[in-house]
């Protein structure tokens, strides 16, 4: 996969350490294929038509999931990822709305959204549980979220020779979830509907417990 110049904003890696949407790498291309279609299909499975896609990096998916005729909005804590995410949509003649804003700092119902879509953002966080309770505050009632599967994706890195030094972990990779480990995480605060594996991710379609609580009052 294409490596890329890291930013890093506050002290925190923002965006994609490499373009895996832009690789030429046909391994790597069909690996994000599997991706990409194993989330079209889960965000199909949720009946949803309004999205927001939080750690939304350069804008990619929120691209992908506006086209496909979903209402969408991104937010990412990285000034700099979020201008990037606005050119890509011009450029792709899509209309979402994009805001800089921790996820920490998200709150309903500002915020909520009947999808909540966060791939590749909680092994990036230093405060991964409250995390995660924020975004099941969000989701009215869908959640779909994804983190690399360990560790296998620390063995492929080394495999194509990149961070020796730091045992194939990624820049900026705090959290390091196998798939049980990573279910077992996000069954504290949701309720696993459906659970996928794209090689080389872990990917889960939850629902908000919360959601029941609203419900009920």
């Amino acid at each position: 996969m294409n490596e890329r110049v890291v930013i890093v904003e506050d002290g925190v890696v923002a965006g994609n350490a490499y373009d895996k949407y832009g690789t030429r790498n046909p391994l790597a291309r069909a690996m994000v294929s599997g991706f990409l279609e194993t989330l079209r299909k889960l965000v199909q499975a949720t009946g949803a038509r309004e999205v927001h896609e939080v750690g939304c990096g350069e804008g990619h998916l929120s691209v992908r999931l506006a086209r496909q005729g979903l209402k969408v909005r991104g937010s990412d804590f990285s000034r700099q990822v979020v201008e990037q995410a606005r050119r890509n949509a011009q450029a792709a003649g899509v209309d979402i709305t994009f805001q800089a804003a921790s996820i920490y700092d998200l709150r309903p119902p500002e915020a909520a959204a009947e999808l909540v879509i966060c791939c590749e953002v909680l092994e990036h966080l230093p405060e991964p549980d409250r995390a995660l309770e924020i975004l099941a505050s969000l989701a009215r009632p869908h959640l779909i979220v994804s983190v690399p599967r360990e560790p296998v994706w620390r063995m492929l890195n080394l495999v194509r020779g990149k961070y020796w030094r730091q045992w194939g972990n990624t820049p900026g990779h705090l959290n390091h979830w196998s798939k049980p480990a990573f279910l077992s995480f996000l069954s504290r605060r949701l309720e696993i509907v459906e659970s996928c594996s794209p090689f080389p991710w872990t990917m889960a379609r939850c629902r908000s417990r919360q959601q029941d609580v609203r419900e009920h009052h």
